[in-house]
């Protein structure tokens, strides 16, 4: 019985015109499209300098901020009112005011950021605050009459300078490379979508088209119909994270590190979740377009309270509660530990067994909410 229920489903999807170059086509667009623009890495902020020193040394400043890749100079204003003018009309993000008395040593730099866009107004000035702080390139110590003076001079002024500065090891990602940290999160947004929506439409679409009563009036039991709904999006979603690994290592070089039938193992979870939870609405909703908002508040939910962009740690105490019962938050917490980390079931068991419980109770009442009359 199981095997021709499937067999209908996928005749469903092969006659559909519109579904499987969607299918096909999604995954390929998402992945060589959404790595290089959707990075939180700021950059091309405008800046321009009011110099009232006018030195040697604040020029060294002003070429500094030029030579940066971060920073599209403006020009120099005259005055701090004209270069809160060019920020008002947005014409820069960032003002510098250098002090009068800036090549002596005396007075504070001044930046004035446009926090209108927080994320760029904060990172920016963080930019420029690590400019300013770095100061004009060191000059040698002055030659002294007694040669063994002048050597221990130069020793003492390079331990002091050694031991002021931090050593720093990046873990996992050493190129510290955006997109590293964006392609597991494609995973989910793909399986997300794919397997969350397709499954929304499909009851209450052969609800609109009158065909769900043929079923009702059959003899196939609410579990095998059910089942035979969630099994292709399964596989839709195995051929989803099959077409990311092989696009993740031939466009960008980028390759699991961790053992692959882990991201297929949590790919699966999170697929039994979000297709159970796109029945459950069909089965609750009389037509498309109520289905389509229904599911789209709980993706947009789902997806933003996860931490797939943001920190879960930055969230306020009450929103973060809401992470213990969002399958989204373990898939990424996850997946992004087996990819880019390398971990083993080890340090995923957690993870896994809460997707599993999730999965399997919204699976549950996807076949409790269908309501068939005999």
């Amino acid at each position: 019985m199981l095997k021709y229920l499937l067999q209908k489903e996928f005749l469903q999807i092969r006659r559909n015109a519109f579904l499987p170059r969607l299918i096909f086509l999604f995954p390929i667009v998402m992945m060589c499209v959404i790595p290089w623009v959707m990075n939180q890495e700021v950059k091309n902020i405008r800046v321009c300098v009011v110099d009232n020193d006018r030195s040697v040394r604040s020029q060294q400043l002003v070429h500094r901020i030029e030579a940066s890749r971060y920073f599209i100079f403006t020009g120099q204003q005259p005055t701090y009112a004209d270069a809160l003018h060019t920020i008002e009309t947005s014409e820069a993000d960032i003002a510098l005011v250098i002090p009068p008395d800036y090549s002596k040593g005396h007075g504070q730099v001044l930046i004035a950021a446009n926090a209108v866009n927080g994320t760029k107004g904060s990172i920016g000035s963080g930019y420029l605050s690590q400019i300013v702080g770095a100061g004009p390139p060191a000059t040698p110590p002055a030659p002294s009459a007694t040669p063994s003076t002048a050597h221990l001079s130069t020793r003492n002024v390079s331990s002091a300078a050694i031991l002021s500065q931090p050593s720093t090891l990046t873990l996992y990602n050493p190129h510290q490379d955006y997109k590293v940290f964006m392609i597991p999160a494609l995973f989910a947004i793909l399986t997300m979508l794919m397997c969350g929506f397709l499954p929304t439409l499909n009851i209450v679409g052969e609800k609109e088209a009158g065909t769900i009563e043929q079923m009702n009036v059959t003899p196939v039991p609410k579990w095998a119909f059910i089942l035979a709904k969630l099994i292709p999006y399964w596989l839709i979603a195995l051929f989803i994270i099959t077409a990311c690994l092989v696009l993740s290592w031939a466009v960008y070089g980028i390759t699991c590190q961790g053992p692959l039938g882990l991201v297929y193992l949590l790919a699966m979870l999170l697929a039994l979740f979000f297709s159970s939870l796109g029945l459950v609405i069909s089965n609750y909703s009389d037509t498309m377009q109520q289905a389509i908002f229904v599911m789209w508040f709980f993706v947009v939910c789902l997806m933003l309270l996860s931490g797939l962009f943001t920190p879960t740690r930055s969230m306020p105490d009450w929103a973060y509660l809401t992470t213990y019962v969002n399958p989204m938050h373990y898939f990424i917490d996850a997946i992004r530990t087996v990819f880019v980390r390398g971990g083993g079931f080890e340090a995923i068991a957690h993870q896994v067994l809460a997707l599993a419980l999730i999965g399997l109770t919204m699976a549950t009442w996807a076949v409790a909410s269908y309501r068939k009359n005999s």
